[in-house]
């Protein structure tokens, strides 16, 4: 069967879908983005994503290209044309096409909008999670507005693939201070020597994830004492667990950093139970 996607108010091949040269996201990536999980064809946490979305594009003064009710329509439309049992449904909105020029169009243009659906590769993810994955610190020289979900990512590409160069699963980013930010494309946690639960707080300088949001929930709701802060990489290597949480695999166990094991260098009992008790918080619409 032919993948489906939504672009600009029709539903098309995948392979015959296309944008036009002068829209804003192709030429200054000036658009935000979503990725909403969808387990046994139900969307999962959409109302947060969708909260992030309008906040995301309030924050660039971009118009929200339809009402929610009609882009949940939409999101939905696509799981059902391309079967889709377990994947991720991606949205990206741009500000529209215009002629090529920095400032915002003079005139109003419509924002323009794509949803595509993918299959998530089940296996290769449970491995992950049963073994556990590596990660590599690095500088982070993203801009200075990352609590948008903005489509600007090359930072995040650049150390995607030293990552992948460097044997390792995900890279962790470090500001100027020596703290660690988040991964390049996950939210970085730690379970410290006395058990507490630690992430970096919500702001500025990570993506508040939605994924991390109701882990947090999902913490507290289970008794697990949880400190907003943040942590050095030295604090994390030398912690009795680290893991990564994302919406495309939840939380995956991180057992080495820098080729240094974490605990025992294998999953830790809390972030599995962690990730059984997400699944038991999310909302699945």
């Amino acid at each position: 069967m032919s993948r489906i996607a939504y672009v600009n108010g029709r539903y098309i091949r995948h392979a015959e879908a296309a944008i036009h040269i002068e829209d804003r996201g192709y030429q200054f990536a000036d658009g935000v983005y979503e990725v909403c999980g969808v387990r046994a064809g139900k969307l999962m946490d959409e109302r947060l994503h969708l909260d992030r979305l309008e906040r995301s594009l309030a924050e660039l003064r971009i118009a929200e290209p339809m009402s929610r009710a009609a882009l949940q329509f939409v999101m939905r439309e696509v799981v059902r044309r391309n079967l889709l049992h377990d994947g991720l449904v991606y949205l990206q909105v741009t500000r529209g096409v215009a002629p090529r020029d920095h400032p915002f169009p003079v005139e109003p243009v419509p924002p323009a909008i794509v949803v595509t659906a993918k299959r998530l590769n089940v296996a290769r993810i449970a491995a992950s999670i049963e073994k556990g994955v590596s990660v590599v610190t690095m500088p982070d020289i993203r801009w200075a507005r990352r609590d948008i979900k903005s489509v600007s990512l090359l930072p995040n590409i650049l150390a995607k693939q030293a990552a992948r160069e460097a044997g390792a699963y995900e890279a962790w980013l470090v500001d100027s201070d020596g703290f660690v930010t988040e991964g390049s494309s996950t939210n970085a946690w730690i379970v410290d020597r006395e058990g507490c639960l630690v992430t970096r707080p919500a702001g500025a300088d990570i993506l508040n994830g939605v994924t991390r949001l109701v882990l947090l929930k999902a913490a507290r709701a289970e008794g697990v004492e949880v400190v907003e802060r943040a942590f050095t990489p030295e604090e994390a290597i030398e912690a009795r667990e680290a893991f990564i949480s994302a919406s495309s695999a939840i939380l995956i166990p991180v057992t080495r950093i820098d080729g240094k094991p974490v605990g025992s260098a294998a999953p830790g009992s809390l972030s599995l139970r962690l990730r059984e008790a997400y699944l038991k918080h999310c909302e699945l619409s």
